[in-house]
């Protein structure tokens, strides 16, 4: 495969303020986010290329500027378990410092995307001198704790059409959600196949799943788009299994 294309950085404060808009990064001194960005890449990675594999020696981690990314392990006889699917501003490698410095999951690139890497060992020296960047990283694993609690807890309340409507709901931002009454439209990102994986569904449960979402909620699928006419009744007939206060909206980028 070629090697990815450089991508050339038009202003060194564009990406100072993109580190600095992620959650991990937010509190850091100037000084610690130069410190963090020396030695860091900006690269453009087609579909399919993978980045690393569970067990490798750990040197960067990753955050994702434009894109997906999926993070997996293989079984002994070559099926895929697919632990989650990252869109852009997602931070992923970093575990590897808690992990014996090992990847704890493979990782590849499932959409064409724009990622930054950075070096591993900095961010562990300065995780160790700075308590500030150390309380954001524990908030960080808190956080990741607590998303893997709402999975197993779907996947415990939740049919398969109520698990395919939490997903689709988490790509309706905030905003449109406001007036609920209003048509909305999105776009799902990636194909129906990864989709299915990611739920932990095969895809002929997932196609059979979906079309039940559709009779029950009386939302539109052409492809990768979905129709709403009014968010009111997916969102009653997926949220009604969750003990989650509020429908997992996302917030805009």
């Amino acid at each position: 495969m070629a090697i990815p294309e450089k991508i050339k950085i038009s202003s060194y404060n564009s990406l100072h303020g993109f580190l600095k808009s992620i959650p991990l990064f937010k509190d850091c001194d100037p000084g610690v986010v130069d410190d963090l960005l020396a030695g860091s890449h900006l690269e453009h990675y087609p579909k399919g290329k993978l980045l690393f594999i569970y067990g490798d020696n750990a040197k960067r981690y990753y955050i994702i500027k434009e894109g997906w990314v999926k993070l997996f392990r293989e079984t002994l006889d070559g099926m895929q378990a697919v632990i989650d699917i990252i869109p852009k501003q997602s931070l992923f490698g970093e575990r590897a410092l808690f992990e014996g410095g090992i990847y704890p999951f493979s990782a590849e690139v499932v959409e064409p995307s724009v990622i930054l890497s950075l070096s591993l060992d900095r961010l562990g020296k300065r995780i160790a001198d700075n308590p500030r960047l150390s309380r954001s990283m524990l908030e960080s694993i808190a956080s990741y704790r607590g998303n893997l609690e709402r999975e197993i807890e779907h996947r415990l309340l939740q049919s398969a059409p109520q698990r395919i409507g939490c997903f689709i709901l988490q790509f309706i931002e905030k905003k449109s959600a406001n007036g609920k009454n209003e048509p909305v439209v999105i776009k799902l990102p990636y194909d129906k196949t990864l989709i299915a994986a990611r739920l932990g569904m095969q895809p002929e449960t997932f196609s059979r799943s979906l079309a039940k979402l559709k009779k029950a909620t009386g939302i539109k699928v052409r492809g990768s788009v979905v129709e709403f006419d009014e968010l009111r009744q997916i969102t009653e007939y997926t949220c009604h299994a969750c003990t989650s206060k509020y429908p997992c909206y996302r917030s805009p980028q």
